[in-house]
């Protein structure tokens, strides 16, 4: 079995934003966790919520986690950035 050490040779952002993606994408955010919606308080820290027509900073923040939102409130896609 080969060595993985996280940050380096597992997939670093690209490994967490594809976890945060199968737990975000097509879910709404709310105050719980079930089937159709994802609890805000289990976001991290650094997270920004952006909705439709939400004007945002364009600085890098490799840590942050964008969850960027459809018109009816689901997740459309997440990215780090």
């Amino acid at each position: 079995m080969p060595l993985v050490v996280p940050g380096i040779n597992s997939g670093g952002e690209q490994s967490k934003t594809e976890e945060w993606t199968n737990k975000l994408v097509g879910k709404k955010l709310g105050e719980g966790s079930d089937s159709t919606t994802f609890a805000r308080a289990e976001l991290p820290k650094e997270t920004r919520v952006i909705e439709p027509g939400t004007m945002v900073t364009k600085d890098f923040k490799p840590d942050r986690l964008n969850v960027h939102l459809k018109e009816d409130g689901t997740v459309s896609h997440v990215n780090h950035q």
